[in-house]
């Protein structure tokens, strides 16, 4: 090896000045605490989609007014559309495409909502309907059929699980690249990295799946379903944050955090769904593992895997994108040194 290589070796494996990994963790410290009290300090629900459904046999003109009515309010809490019947409307509830359904009545009127998909965002339309129904003298009851598991409090366990799996994968690549170094050297080392971090994800696929379903009794659905997933998740933010290290050595661990945690968590739709929070956290939490990982366990258990396809296109990208970064930085020539 020459001197040369020798010397850009070891600048590149030279230990990061104390006071800059200080600097680091206080600033990600401190985007966390205004990451999540941003999101949370105070929630609104913004044109949380739903439909009106006219009284059966009777023309839907009140429908339509009543739809104006929703779309007026002041902040836009709903965005209303009319459904031609009871069937259509339970329909969209079931696909996920609306978030309650206003069924009217000759005398009393129905509001359709699932709280299976998240408590907070059925209560935050049965409280705009509710208002708007008082004022025009309707009489109202609410019907909540898709519930949470009883064993699922506010249904908030997939959100606890996604949490759980994204932890775990950006943990074991953090530990991998700690005690193996960050960056790959060969092609070779890359494989078998990535064979020990496939045989991890499978085994917490498995586990966080058993511990929702036989054991707690908290997710009683779709425990196969919920395992490939749950490997999926792990593989694509492990995946990920192993490239983030790979070519920005212990930043990189920094860099996942905040994607992952500062603002993955809170843009991921648990404590309170995405109609509810910010429109940065909005626009942000589907295309992050956390509320990609959310979403899709609410649709496997409760919803039949409605809306499950998205989420996993999301961590594909998430995995495809890891592995060309890692791939490209294994290459023979991106070293000074190759490993035999």
């Amino acid at each position: 090896m020459s001197e040369s290589a020798t010397t850009s070796s070891s600048t590149s494996r030279r230990p990061l000045n104390p006071v800059v990994l200080l600097v680091g963790v206080l600033l990600i410290q401190l985007g966390f605490t205004a990451s999540y009290v941003g999101a949370f300090h105070s929630p609104k629900p913004h044109e949380v989609p739903v439909v009106v459904v006219p009284p059966p046999g009777a023309p839907s003109e009140l429908a339509r007014e009543i739809t104006r009515t929703l779309n007026g309010l002041d902040g836009k809490p709903l965005k209303a559309t009319v459904a031609k019947d009871e069937a259509a409307g339970r329909d969209k509830l079931r696909d996920r495409t609306v978030g309650g359904v206003l069924v009217l009545g000759q005398q009393d009127d129905q509001l359709l909502v699932a709280s299976a998909d998240g408590s907070a965002e059925s209560e935050a339309i049965e409280t705009v309907v509710k208002k708007v129904a008082a004022q025009q003298q309707r009489p109202l009851k609410t019907s909540d059929v898709i519930p949470a598991n009883s064993g699922d409090a506010h249904g908030l366990s997939p959100f606890y699980l996604a949490v759980g799996w994204v932890v775990g994968g950006y943990l074991v690549a953090s530990l991998i690249g700690i005690t193996g170094g960050e960056r790959v050297s060969s092609l070779r080392r890359l494989a078998l990295r990535l064979a020990s971090i496939v045989v991890y994800s499978v085994l917490s696929g498995l586990g966080g799946a058993w511990i929702v379903g036989p054991w707690l009794d908290a997710l009683d659905h779709g425990y196969w379903s919920l395992a490939a997933f749950g490997t999926l998740l792990v593989l694509a933010v492990s995946v990920f944050t192993l490239a983030c290290e790979a070519w920005l050595g212990v930043i990189g661990i920094g860099v996942a955090i905040v994607l992952f945690v500062v603002l993955g968590n809170p843009s991921a739709g648990g404590a309170f769904p995405s109609d509810l929070l910010p429109p940065f956290f909005r626009a942000i939490g589907p295309w992050l593992p956390p509320g990609a990982g959310t979403s899709a366990i609410r649709g496997i258990v409760y919803f039949d895997s409605s809306g499950v396809r998205g989420p996993v296109l999301v961590l594909l990208a998430w995995l495809l994108v890891g592995l060309a970064l890692l791939v490209v930085r294994s290459r023979p020539g991106r070293h000074e040194r190759v490993d035999a």
